[in-house]
């Protein structure tokens, strides 16, 4: 199954929404990050594709689109890879993007946790590659979310790439695709807020990445509430 659908944009800049958007369109299943959490023996490929031997195929097994780390620090080699894709990047406030990772993906107790778990090496090789030991620091984070998303309008021709907050809903999204804009919302979740409440949710029961079968239930449970919610 080819990948169709790329998505460029960094984490916490509404990758979950544009998941269920996609696959609300019918284009999906879209791989988001997630679907590890849920399905951790798809770990290996991952590591693999860091360590420079990518099975592309075997990695989307299941999904023609994709969003959210990891595929998002993938973007060039996967718009190399599938160069029928569209490619979508999704940008925010760089300011309101940093703050929310220190709230969330990137909080202290986030980072405490997967650095004293089996998944460690996954994180360093590839969702904090890019961020070394700043994570905290907004001046550098700010300047990377911008150099990313610089790197990704400049490298790719402009009619494969749309640049997208999902704050826009349906119209551009759909205009981009090539699909007509469904009469339902546009699914916004995992809201900061939302999100906060599940880690402190999976922390007061032990959950996390040191427990991948309770935080794989976890997470199942948390992208169905999401849908059914859409």
């Amino acid at each position: 199954m080819p990948l169709n659908i790329i998505g460029a944009g960094l984490g916490r800049t509404g990758t979950m929404s544009l998941k269920l958007a996609i696959e609300k369109l019918g284009l999906g299943p879209c791989f988001h990050m997630a679907e590890l959490f849920a399905d951790p023996t798809r770990v290996p490929t991952w590591m693999a594709a860091a360590d420079g031997r990518p099975d592309w195929e075997a990695v989307f097994k299941g999904f023609p689109a994709t969003t959210d780390y990891p595929a998002c620090s993938f973007w060039r080699e996967l718009a190399a890879a599938y160069p029928q894709a569209k490619v979508i990047l999704t940008v925010r406030d760089a300011d309101k993007w940093f703050e929310s990772t220190q709230e969330t993906i990137f909080s202290d107790p986030m980072t405490e946790v997967i650095r004293s778990s089996p998944i460690k090496p996954f994180f360093e090789k590839t969702v904090w590659k890019a961020f070394g030991d700043k994570l905290h620091d907004r001046a550098f984070m700010t300047a990377e979310f911008k150099r990313h998303n610089a790197e990704v309008e400049k490298t790719l021709p402009k009619q494969r790439v749309l640049i997208y907050e999902v704050k826009q809903g349906w119209g551009p999204l759909c205009a981009f695709l090539g699909v007509p804009a469904p009469s339902t919302p546009f699914p916004h979740v995992n809201s900061r807020e939302e999100m906060k409440t599940m880690m402190a949710t999976a922390q007061a029961h032990g959950g996390g990445p040191n427990d991948p079968t309770q935080m794989s239930e976890m997470v199942k449970r948390r992208m169905q509430e999401m849908r059914d919610k859409t």
